[in-house]
């Protein structure tokens, strides 16, 4: 049997798996901590295809570990239960046979104990092989390392928009955690009761026509470092060169008065703004607001964390779909950014905002100026822009199983950008795409309105 050689633990190389495994650690905590306010029957419910049990949530990210790591590197790793290769595997083909997501809400068994045990035991097992890794694939462990932690904060906000979406589906609007319906209640009263935005009109940018970089190529060297600074998904590279013609962005969100008003004047209703495709949609959902508004006494409310809350008119408007922002965009005389666009106008932005570590989990109004260009960029809302999720000229997928991460979904998805109140600060950077169907509202989706010069 041929002997596995081990990085010694008390080199360079020793020193640097031990900062990946406080990141590890870090991660993996924070995850916990998120559904630490849920009730053991909040675990179980999937309250539509879209959304996953907080309990499968906890489970495939641990498998993700399992699958792709200690599986292939770990020689004596023993897994708690083949099954959970099938059950917690979410997509990948080439890895397995995929458990149908319209169904991960039928998977009573196991019990959320036992998931919580099956986390500690990929926790532990992490440990060993990070303490004494074997050298010859360090550098792969790494690269898997890295892109599982990225990937689990992915899924930290998706776990928020569940939770949301699960605690929104129940009449008596469960509340979340109490700390948080205290803070948006302290803020609701300070607006104006009817709801009326008190702010000027949105200042705009302007950016000069030209050739612009676009994306970003992977590392001459892997991102190693313990901060995560480097690292980017396939999706977003290879930078590239692409024209952009002079226009103008919005110097801030869209709000949720000024949403208002779209409603107001019939926006739902007036077939002229609507792509062909969003028409149908709205005819046949119904929908006549936002996702999670709901009317009490005449006033806008909306559900949160907190509960039912009423709505913050100066808050960026949040839980739209591609087909509600590019209406609302055709309403007030302008549209969406496209993703070059955006990216030109936030690349040299610092990376600053209303991100999951403000603990608010909502999108909150901004009211002092930071620094000069636009604002909000990042957090608050993710904002839809004009351009289909395709991939970029010269895109190649990782190879093996990990291909399947972004590429196989470049095909009816747009792109978004900025990070949200559920985004991990050190997971979003300028060139992060993000991609969701158009008629999907669970997500902390707004508006950043642009116009051509």
């Amino acid at each position: 049997m041929t002997q596995t050689t081990r990085a010694p633990i008390e080199t360079a190389e020793g020193a640097h798996t031990r900062e990946w495994l406080r990141r590890f650690q870090r991660v993996r905590n924070a995850s916990e901590a998120l559904c630490a306010p849920l009730e053991t029957e909040d675990y179980m419910v999937q309250s539509m295809s879209d959304v996953s049990p907080p309990k499968w949530h906890l489970a495939h990210v641990s498998w993700f570990f399992e699958a792709f790591i200690l599986s292939p590197y770990l020689d004596d790793y023993q897994t708690p239960d083949p099954a959970y290769d099938f059950l917690f595997n979410s997509y990948y083909e080439t890895h397995g046979k995929p458990f149908p997501r319209h169904l991960r809400g039928t998977i009573s068994r196991p019990t959320v104990a036992q998931v919580y045990q099956f986390r500690a035991h990929i926790d532990q097992e992490m440990e060993r092989l990070l303490s004494a890794p074997p050298a010859e694939h360090l550098d792969e462990i790494i690269d898997r390392l890295e892109i599982g932690l990225h990937h689990e904060q992915q899924h930290q906000e998706l776990l928020v928009m569940d939770i949301k979406h699960i605690l929104s589906c129940n009449p008596l609007h469960p509340i979340y955690r109490q700390d948080i319906r205290e803070r948006l209640l302290a803020d609701a009263d300070q607006a104006p009761a009817d709801q009326t935005f008190n702010d000027k009109a949105p200042r705009w940018h302007r950016y000069a026509a030209g050739v612009r970089q676009i994306g970003i190529d992977y590392p001459t060297e892997p991102a190693r470092e313990h901060d995560g600074q480097g690292f980017v998904f396939d999706s977003e590279t290879p930078r590239h060169r692409q024209y952009v013609a002079e226009f103008e962005l919005a110097d801030r969100p869209v709000t949720n008065a000024e949403f208002i008003r779209f409603i107001e004047d019939n926006g739902y209703s007036r077939t002229e703004l609507w792509l062909s495709d969003g028409w149908s949609t709205i005819h046949r959902t119904g929908w006549q607001a936002p996702e999670y508004w709901e009317k009490v006494d005449g006033r806008w409310h909306t559900m949160s964390m907190g509960g039912l809350v009423p709505l913050d008119p100066d808050a960026p408007v949040c839980h739209l779909s591609f087909y509600e922002a590019d209406a609302y965009a055709r309403w007030a005389g302008a549209r969406l950014p496209t993703e070059a666009e955006w990216e030109t106008a936030a690349d040299d932005q610092p990376i600053r905002g209303n991100f999951v570590e403000n603990d608010l989990l909502q999108p909150a109004a901004q009211n002092e100026r930071a620094g000069d260009g636009p604002q909000q960029l990042y957090g608050d809302v993710w904002e839809w822009t004009g351009s289909a999720f395709l991939p970029y000229p010269g895109f190649t997928p990782l190879e093996g199983s990990l291909g399947e991460y972004n590429g196989k979904f470049m095909s009816g998805q747009m792109v978004l950008r900025g990070g949200c109140c559920a985004t991990p600060g050190d997971h979003i950077r300028a060139s992060y795409r993000n991609f969701f169907p158009p008629q999907a509202r669970w997500a902390f989706s707004g508006i950043r309105l642009a116009r051509d010069v």
